[in-house]
């Protein structure tokens, strides 16, 4: 990577008014870098020296920032005086998010690809988790999701049929349809276990014999009360990390 354009991207972002301080100001410049994609994942950050003297700014500054971003996962600290871009994922568990908004706010381009799509009666789980009776049709929807092309996880997402009437509508992202037809989640309950993945598991998800998978159960509810979506994501455990932040 040359620094020098990474450098005018963020000289341009600190440039612009603003009453943060100027360390938030240049961690806000550096997500902004990940998220465009100007800075890629695994990539050697311009050094603190550097940045310093490129952009006017105090030691003390730039390392605050870096910091800030090293704490939030995005950055990694090497030996050798080296920061690079996480190649680790990260997923805070105090807010809820899409795999689309997760991926995007790392830099990376999110993806899918179909397994499946089917409406069909709930399984007895199914009507327990969604609430809903043996006479309602759900809709199952079975995807590959991917970074960067890369796959990542395996997502079995169930709704009550009524919230997605036309499944074949949804793109790579389920929450921006959702939210199209009013129907987009506002809290969620969730759980978490870990277990080893099975064969077809891992070819999916291209991971090594001995992985094992994170394993995310989420119901999904709407402002009303209703519960809009049940889903099972199984993560490649060797790639995504989960993260909560606790207070004291």
């Amino acid at each position: 990577m040359t620094d020098r354009p990474i450098l005018d991207f963020l000289a341009g972002e600190l440039a612009a008014a603003s009453p943060e301080p100027l360390y938030r100001r240049l961690e806000n410049a550096l997500k902004q870098a990940l998220a465009s994609a100007r800075i890629k994942r695994g990539a050697v950050i311009p050094s603190e020296r550097v940045l310093s003297e490129t952009l006017g700014l105090s030691r003390v500054t730039v390392r605050k920032a870096i910091d800030g971003l090293v704490s939030d996962g995005f950055l990694d600290r090497r030996q050798g005086a080296k920061t690079v871009v996480s190649s680790r994922l990260e997923k805070s568990l105090s807010t809820m998010t899409s795999f689309s908004e997760d991926m995007r706010s790392r830099g990376l381009s999110p993806g899918c690809i179909w397994i499946s799509r089917e409406i069909s009666r709930p399984s007895p789980a199914e009507m327990m988790a969604l609430g809903i009776s043996g006479s309602e049709r759900v809709v199952r929807l079975n995807r590959l999701r991917t970074a960067d092309g890369v796959p990542i996880a395996i997502e079995m997402a169930t709704l009550p049929a009524r919230f997605v009437p036309e499944p074949q509508a949804i793109g790579d992202s389920l929450y921006e349809y959702l939210e199209t037809t009013g129907a987009l989640p506002v809290r969620a309950l969730q759980r978490m276990q870990a277990k080893p993945g099975n064969e077809e598991e891992r070819r999916l998800l291209a991971a090594p014999d001995d992985a094992s998978l994170l394993i995310m159960e989420r119901r999904c509810f709407l402002a009303d009360g209703q519960i809009v979506e049940f889903t099972q994501t199984k993560y490649r455990g060797d790639v995504y990390d989960f993260v909560i932040e606790l207070m004291r």
